[in-house]
């Protein structure tokens, strides 16, 4: 089993912030956020995708053959951001291990809940982004500094 934790277990860890975070990742309908992945050569790589929580999970849908769905076969390590909310400056990031999804029933869930009928199912891999951290920034409506912070961890885990 990979590290961290699902989605369900931030829910009840930290309802608010999950719901927060939940709404900021589908700010604009369908989830979207930047994945950040780890190159061969230890560096980052940042990219646009689109998260999607259900059953209990917060998930992706990958190209196995792209670049980002090749650094998370190779090396699960990843950090979600979701995208600006176009109102304020408020954050939402989580970051932890991608694993492979195998089980076809979650991936047939994970599908439905996404809704996105354009995508190769041969060419996409199903990854479960599993949480090791989140962090949760509400600012007023003028952005102004500092925001409030919420962190949270898994126990247990650097």
């Amino acid at each position: 089993m990979a590290e961290g934790v699902s989605w369900a277990d931030l829910e009840s860890a930290m309802p608010e912030m999950a719901a927060a975070g939940r709404a900021l990742l589908y700010k604009h309908g369908v989830g979207l956020g930047y994945l950040a992945t780890i190159r061969p050569n230890g560096g980052p790589r940042l990219h646009p995708f689109c998260p999607i929580v259900a059953v209990g999970g917060l998930y992706g849908f990958i190209n196995h053959h792209s670049p980002k769905g090749k650094d998370l076969l190779r090396d699960g390590r990843y950090a979600v951001h979701a995208f600006p909310n176009g109102e304020n400056d408020d954050e939402f990031a989580v970051d932890g291990r991608a694993a492979v999804v195998h089980d076809a029933a979650v991936a047939e869930a994970v599908r439905a809940t996404y809704g996105a009928t354009y995508q190769t199912p041969s060419e996409e891999t199903l990854f479960e982004l599993r949480i090791e951290r989140a962090l949760l920034a509400l600012y007023d409506a003028q952005s102004t500094w500092p925001p409030a912070y919420t962190t949270w961890r898994v126990t247990g885990q650097v």
